[in-house]
């Protein structure tokens, strides 16, 4: 891909997929200065020198220098006088700046090279997914992408050990099920289909009293009912895998 200093590719990209590459290898590159070279980008950042940038080249290198003379850059510079702040910040927040602005660089690349390869809106959707994928440069350098990979993984471990949640289908009448003819009629009316909804008859009662009341639905029948009518409460749904109702049970026991 053209573009990018003397650590540019020479490949000229023409997929989302290639342009991701690119974008990946210049993130890989910027996030070395901003982690594992942290005290020699220090150095370079005097802020007795001029405008500098930070840029992120497609062989994963970095470099610290002066903006492109051309106007216009033959692609998106980065931010200017990244140098200037860093002896009136924290040095965290100072990385952590920088950081941000190379994450809306990168961006900008990626766009411009899918723009200039004339991405329709697929390719830009696959484009924007994959990068999307990766923690941010900002993310990695303040260090809460390992804290989001942590919590991720003690939810997703929580989430095997519980058994499917039954209030998901039947917390309120806002979510009863919509009736079959009507939803193979694709007819997407918002007022029809909440009347269909208030007009949903308990199994037990017969009456669609108390709309804000806790409702479960039967997986059996496909019955809807109060739960203060069959007994059921939300704490208790939680651990139900699979309902049926009493109507259900009894023709089974019968059976």
């Amino acid at each position: 891909m053209d573009g990018g200093g003397s650590g540019a590719a020479p490949y000229a990209a023409r997929t989302a997929e290639e342009v991701f590459r690119d974008y990946r290898a210049r993130r890989a590159g910027m996030i070395k200065a901003l982690t594992t070279d942290v005290d020699k980008f220090f150095k370079l950042c005097d802020p007795e020198k001029e405008n500098l940038c930070l840029y992120g080249y497609p062989n994963e290198t970095w470099e610290v220098t002066l903006p492109a003379e051309e106007v216009p850059p033959e692609i998106p510079e980065p931010a200017l006088g990244i140098n200037f702040a860093r002896d009136g910040m924290n040095e965290k927040d100072w990385l952590a700046l920088v950081a941000v602005h190379s994450d809306s660089w990168l961006l900008s690349v990626a766009f411009y090279f899918g723009a200039r390869f004339g991405f329709d809106k697929e390719a830009r959707r696959r484009l924007f997914s994959m990068i999307n994928n990766m923690p941010t440069i900002f993310e990695v350098v303040t260090g809460s992408a390992k804290k989001q990979t942590k919590e991720k993984t003690l939810n997703s471990s929580s989430k095997s050990n519980k058994p499917s949640s039954k209030v998901s289908r039947a917390e309120s009448r806002s979510k009863a099920k919509v009736p079959k003819d009507e939803e193979e009629s694709g007819d997407d009316d918002g007022d029809e289909e909440a009347e269909e909804h208030d007009n949903t008859l308990c199994g037990t009662c017969g009456t669609n009293d108390g709309k804000d009341q806790f409702w479960i639905c039967c997986d059996n029948c496909e019955k809807w009912y109060h739960g203060k009518c069959v007994k059921i409460t939300p704490a208790r749904a939680e651990h139900i895998k699979q309902y049926k109702c009493p109507d259900c049970t009894n023709k089974r026991a019968r059976a």
